[in-house]
């Protein structure tokens, strides 16, 4: 059976959800006041901050779990995703084509800034998409072409997913090439899975995974999202949780949902009050509320009156189950 949940009327800063359900079904609340394109959520449990980014004003931010207070600094140039290093404070950006480090503890003033590697020359128009860290450290990020804001056209087979490490800064690991727009990733709990998602094909695919050597093979497709024909949508961003179940952001589709991809099976429908919702990121002390970054950077001006939360940060809670610890970027130890 296939749950759905739907959102009612936005009051003060928490959504209820319709009907009559017990006090343990899902609660969504707004953390976040809108920015134009939120995505790369990314949980620090040393200091219970939430990192995020806004893509295109190159902002990143941060939410403080314990005090709500938000931050961000500004690099000059199209920003995702942000990662935290081993260092507490230091945080890795994908600035444009570059991998940047920054000292940035998530509240003070930014401090030094150091350019580690840059990729794609072949694709000077592209840019870093999404990515995250695996358990030894390395950075398994990806980029996507150009894309055309008047029409949303994007220039196809120009993007690749990269594995860099501190000791190729200089020319990272290509892993997957081409692909247009790389996406969500994550690992499953025995560490011997790795899901990825290039978001045109509308599928989540499933490779076994080397941690010692941080190799990739074997692939299939686990989750077709095409399969769901209920659904609008794209696959976005993405997480996983402790049963080894995914949770996809469908931009365009106005929810995030759970899939269990061993099967293929969706199991779970989470309707967001945004049309485009971008990413997912367990989080919290106990890792146990998901996290869900919106974007409004392509509704008209009427379509913001209709989504006036799109673009906002979402907190989930009471979805029975957590997600896995975040791994820390360990690819350079001070700037």
């Amino acid at each position: 059976m296939i749950a759905i949940i739907t959102f009612g009327v936005l009051t003060s800063l928490v959504l209820g959800c319709q009907g009559s359900l017990s006090a343990s079904s899902p609660t969504i609340q707004l953390i976040t006041y809108p920015i134009d394109h939120a995505e790369g959520p990314s949980w620090d449990g040393r200091k219970n901050i939430l990192y995020y980014v806004d893509i295109h004003t190159g902002r990143v931010f941060s939410w403080n779990y314990d005090t709500e207070e938000i931050n961000y600094i500004t690099l000059d140039g199209t920003v995702t995703p942000a990662v935290q290093a081993e260092n507490p404070d230091i945080i890795l950006v994908g600035l444009n084509r570059s991998v940047v480090a920054v000292e940035w503890d998530g509240t003070n003033a930014i401090g030094n800034q150091e350019i580690l590697a840059t990729v794609a020359e072949q694709f000077n128009t592209s840019r870093f998409n999404d990515g995250k860290a695996d358990k030894e450290g390395r950075l398994w990020w990806g980029t996507m072409g150009a894309e055309d804001t008047s029409t949303g056209d994007l220039t196809p087979n120009n993007g690749v997913l990269y594995k860099i490490t501190k000791e190729n800064l200089g020319d990272p690991t290509v892993e997957i090439a081409p692909v247009n727009i790389s996406n969500g990733l994550a690992w499953n709990r025995a560490n011997d899975k790795f899901y990825y998602i290039d978001t045109p094909t509308l599928q989540v695919v499933e490779y076994d995974y080397n941690n010692t050597d941080g190799t990739i093979s074997n692939r299939r497709v686990a989750v077709d999202v095409a399969n769901f024909t209920s659904l609008t949508g794209k696959p976005d961003g993405m997480t996983i949780d402790i049963d080894d179940n995914l949770w996809i952001a469908l931009y365009g589709g106005g929810a995030v949902i759970h899939a269990n991809p061993r099967t293929g099976e969706l199991l779970q429908v989470v309707a967001l009050p945004a049309r485009d919702v971008t990413s997912a990121m367990w989080g919290g002390p106990n890792l146990d509320i998901l996290f869900v970054t919106t974007s409004r950077v392509s509704l008209t001006d009427e379509e913001k009156k209709y989504y006036p939360a799109a673009g906002g940060v979402f907190a989930i809670r009471h979805l029975h189950t957590k997600g896995l610890p975040v791994f820390n970027a360990k690819i350079v130890d001070s700037i």
